[in-house]
């Protein structure tokens, strides 16, 4: 009794006692909090990668339509259009219409495509398996039709639990195909006269859905924008337990994107992706356990870690010294200066131990990672500057092939100073586009383009269109960003002058305003757009939203959201465009940039 009281009123082994519990309780604390963070950041991680794999799905799939849908530009052919438009139609012009199908199966290789299907409005169709056909019925009663008719612009994507009798025009059953459906407008009035219809075999979408797993016993399945399943994959219904209706609805109409359903037997982790071109939504649904399991192991670690942790600081408790612990101690306090974002707290190592190694490591920590994030934002910047202008350098083809084409015909009619004019204009357009790859042009130069745009158009839009272009002199010589009038005026033109009638005005001018800035605005008669509308595109063009991420169909939207994004990355985050619009009354783009450029 004596001894153990001798013993524990000694310094030692009070400081033995004390170093335990100022050592054990945190070791204990550290392996707690430890594992909790491991757990969660393992969870976070392991739902990250499930919905990577999920939207990786998505893009396939989406890559899959995408390439299927090219089928669909055999609706623009001019054999095509002049087959489905003519009532008396011959034997050779059918046969350069199957030819033609063939033609581009050839090209794109599209084994999983079963059939291409055409037809007329009065029930006259022509398909790869049937060839020449003529419907007894209406082809409107079907109301996949009906809907395209009304609306042209629609591809609809039609899976086997909606396909329709009347779907399969040339008799032949196909249960287990995706019909590809959009209506066939005739080029001058955009009219509808008739439809394509492409059927894919769903083998191909059930394939995808079967060869990706997640986990051991995870799977991915397709709903509909209704949430009802529509591809599930090839297992037993014992295997396969989907969620409540409710919830897939939920997931259908984007208001969930995962959670964690324990409704039905052992948890499941539960979340989606979603396929632009058709609507759809691919779930993916695996059971939890599977998704922490490696947190199982990582706890183990760290209880082995903390007990050997407690052993080796006993052990080495009597050779701690406070000046250990000071330097340390000043380490730890630069440490937690840069985790919160202050790289500049170096700290300046004393000695020769171990422990000024490490300061000196750490420095060298510090500047590396300073230098990498200086340097990842300027590969940011580069990469996002290199996007611009290939999508500045890209031509349209529409634009380019009925300039050709209007010059042609032009040509034909002997109209030569009108082909001469044409020409020096689509010249001139191309030539200050490339500009020697330049992104800065005077603002004469960029007014000069946008004139030789809308001289070409003038040709081919004589009936309907009239522009007038306004500048201060001084202003010509001042440096602008390039092509930023066009895309403005080209919205003008297709969303506001084409869709009104009579004759529309386009009115273009640039003047200086306050703060040494200048304001480039674009006015036009169009036909304009509501209240609704303007509010939206002016959300999206706050917020850097593209129109298609919104649902809206806004007009011209992508063409001022390119302008506003190059805008903002030239000039800064105070300029941009401005939206001003009545419904029938026409719209005005207004752009203010400094006029020095950028800094």
């Amino acid at each position: 009794m004596k001894l153990i009281h001798s013993f524990s009123s000694s310094l030692r082994a009070k400081l033995l006692a004390m170093f335990v519990l100022l050592t054990v309780i945190p070791l204990i604390a550290i392996g707690l909090i430890s594992y909790q963070k491991s757990y969660n950041t393992v969870y976070e991680n392991s739902k990250a990668g499930a919905v990577l794999i999920a939207e990786q799905l998505a893009q396939d799939l989406e890559m899959l339509f995408t390439d299927t849908g090219k089928l669909l530009e055999l609706g623009k052919h001019p054999r095509v259009l002049h087959f489905l438009f003519s009532q008396n139609d011959t034997y050779e012009d059918a046969k350069e219409v199957l030819k033609l199908m063939d033609s581009y199966r050839q090209t794109y290789k599209y084994e999983s495509v079963l059939n291409i299907s055409m037809i007329n409005l009065y029930g006259r169709g022509i398909s790869e398996r049937r060839g020449v056909f003529q419907l007894d019925k209406n082809p409107l009663r079907n109301p996949h039709f009906t809907f395209l008719l009304h609306h042209p612009d629609t591809v609809l994507y039609v899976p086997p639990p909606d396909a329709n009798p009347l779907d399969r025009l040339d008799g032949f059953a196909e249960p287990h195909a995706i019909s590809i459906m959009a209506a066939v407008k005739q080029r001058i009035t955009h009219e509808v006269i008739g439809f394509i219809v492409i059927d894919l075999d769903d083998a191909v979408v059930k394939r995808f859905c079967d060869n990706v797993t997640i986990g051991e016993t995870g799977f991915f399945y397709v709903i509909d924008q209704n949430g009802r399943p529509i591809f599930t994959p090839a297992r037993s219904s014992r295997e396969i337990q989907l969620p409540a209706q409710d919830n897939l609805t939920s997931l259908a109409a984007g208001s969930m994107t995962s959670y964690v359903d324990t409704s039905r037997g052992s948890p499941k982790f539960i979340f989606t992706s979603a396929s632009k071109a058709t609507g759809w939504k691919i779930i993916g649904q695996v059971p939890l356990q599977e998704i922490v399991s490696e947190a199982n192991s990582i706890r183990q670690l760290i209880i082995i870690s903390v007990v050997l942790s407690i052993v080796f600081a006993v052990s080495l408790h009597f050779f701690i010294s406070s000046r250990l612990t000071r330097p340390l101690q000043l380490l730890k306090n630069k440490m937690r200066l840069a985790a919160s974002g202050f790289l500049e707290s170096k700290v300046a190592p004393t000695g020769n131990d171990e422990i000024a190694d490490l300061g000196q490591s750490f420095n060298i920590m510090l500047s590396k990672i300073k230098t990498l994030l200086e340097q990842n934002i300027r590969e940011q910047e580069e990469m996002k500057k290199a996007e611009l202008r290939a999508l500045q350098a890209q031509i349209n083809p529409h634009f380019l092939y009925n300039t050709l084409d209007s010059i042609l015909w032009m040509a034909e009619a002997g109209k030569t100073d009108k082909v001469i004019r044409l020409v020096e204009s689509l010249s001139r357009l191309f030539r200050i586009s490339l500009s020697k790859g330049k992104d800065w042009i005077s603002l004469e130069k960029e007014i000069e383009h946008v004139h030789s745009y809308l001289i070409i158009q003038q040709m081919r839009y004589r009936d309907i269109l009239e522009y007038e272009i306004a500048a201060e002199p001084h202003l010509l010589s001042a440096p602008t960003l390039k092509m930023l009038l066009q895309p403005i005026v080209e919205n003008a033109l297709y969303h506001g002058i084409k869709n009104k009638r009579g004759k529309g005005l386009i009115r273009i001018s640039a003047r200086p305003a306050d703060g040494g800035e200048m304001e480039l605005r674009v006015q036009d008669n169009g036909c304009g757009m509501n209240a609704y509308k303007l509010e939206q595109l002016r959300a999206n063009l706050a917020h850097q939203r593209l129109p298609d991420e919104t649902g809206e169909e806004v007009s011209g939207g992508f063409g001022l959201h390119n302008v506003q994004q190059r805008i903002r990355l030239y000039y800064g985050q105070q300029y941009g465009v401005q939206v001003d619009s009545s419904e029938g009354e026409g719209t005005t783009v207004t752009m203010r940039i400094p006029m020095r450029g950028r800094d």
